[in-house]
């Protein structure tokens, strides 16, 4: 009877314990994070208060829509954007990142001048512990990430656009290239990959290749003069799009609208499409400056998550462009919000 008893019992707290066990197992899930929130736990961990420091050139349209598409994503996130605007004042934007660097954000988002004016801060800045990303004119530091063309390619392919309309006998082969600013990498690059295509057609003969400065009215003064001088002007290959509305109005007043095909790499500012439409470009490629504020974001995101110690990694994420050539490619000239900040 005592053994039935202690029998009993014994049975009894062991169904006790699966019950309990049982239950434990139930209730474990609600209580600990799944696969899924423990990705995103870690995410915002990564971004939520952390601080990007941004150095355009200067805030001109192409800047302004990537500082409105990189503040839109990272408002979602959490992280804070701090934006100063040197107006193309090369010492201002040098102390400005100097600056940055002493005030220890988690990262910072430069837009080079030229080649060489930022390249010892970068340096300097993924030294003191803070990534680095580049956009579109990198300097000669190779950074944590460059988000922007490959700006040879482009060259190559505006060239071989050119040339299809100039050379092989299909037009006098004459071309003139504007540049941007001589020394900025993008404009260099550009330029380089251009060249490269152009000596592989005997029948095309650049006659002129000046900088502008970025500036439409130094574009338009040069070009009044290359017409001037070479009345058989075919093309011109412009590294810029606002730059070349000036070019576009020399043309016109000269008369020669209809004898000059006018090729340019466009960051997708609506006036670009505009003037190619008004056919005063014959042909855009475009890169969409709003895409590449996605991708900006994109990269400053990944970095932070990374866990990688700044500058021993560099990471390039190129932008693919696309041929505007009537309004039905209208697409890929970006449009700001109506309700954008």
């Amino acid at each position: 009877m005592r053994k039935t008893t202690c029998g009993n019992m014994l049975a009894g707290l062991g169904v006790a314990a699966v019950v309990a066990a049982t239950a434990l197992a139930t209730m474990a899930p609600a209580n600990a994070a799944g696969p899924r929130e423990r990705l995103r736990q870690g995410f915002d961990k990564a971004l939520k208060g952390k601080t990007v420091a941004w150095s355009p050139v200067w805030l001109g349209v192409l800047e302004s829509e990537w500082t409105r598409v990189m503040k839109s994503r990272f408002d979602d996130y959490g992280i804070k954007l701090i934006t100063r605007d040197p107006n193309m004042k090369s010492d201002v934007q040098l102390q400005t990142v100097s600056d940055y660097i002493n005030e220890k954000p988690d990262v910072i988002v430069v837009q080079n001048p030229n080649v060489t004016l930022l390249a010892r801060e970068l340096k300097r800045a993924m030294e003191a512990g803070i990534y680095v990303v580049q956009v579109n004119m990198a300097s000669n530091t190779l950074t944590d990430a460059y988000v922007g063309v490959d700006a040879q390619d482009l060259g190559r392919k505006i060239a071989r656009a050119v040339i299809n309309q100039c050379g092989g006998g299909k037009g006098s082969g004459e071309v003139a290239i504007l540049e941007g600013e001589a020394t900025a990498a993008y404009s260099l690059d550009m330029k380089n990959g251009a060249m490269e295509v152009f000596k592989t057609d005997p029948s095309i003969k650049v006659v002129s290749s000046q900088p502008t400065s970025w500036d439409a009215n130094k574009a338009g003064d040069i070009t009044t003069t290359v017409l001037q001088q070479h009345p058989n002007l075919c093309g011109i290959l412009s590294v810029w799009g606002p730059q070349t509305a000036g070019a576009a109005q020399a043309i016109k007043a000269a008369g020669r609208g209809d004898k000059v095909k006018v090729f340019v790499a466009s960051d997708g500012q609506p006036a670009d499409c505009d003037l190619l439409e008004q056919g005063a470009f014959t042909a855009n490629l475009s890169y969409r400056a709003d895409v590449q504020g996605q991708t900006i974001a994109d990269a400053v995101i990944a970095l932070l998550q990374s866990g990688d110690k700044p500058g021993t990694k560099h990471i390039a994420y190129y932008t693919t462009p696309a041929w505007v050539k009537s309004k039905d490619d209208r697409m890929y000239c970006f449009s700001v919000p109506k309700d954008a900040k």
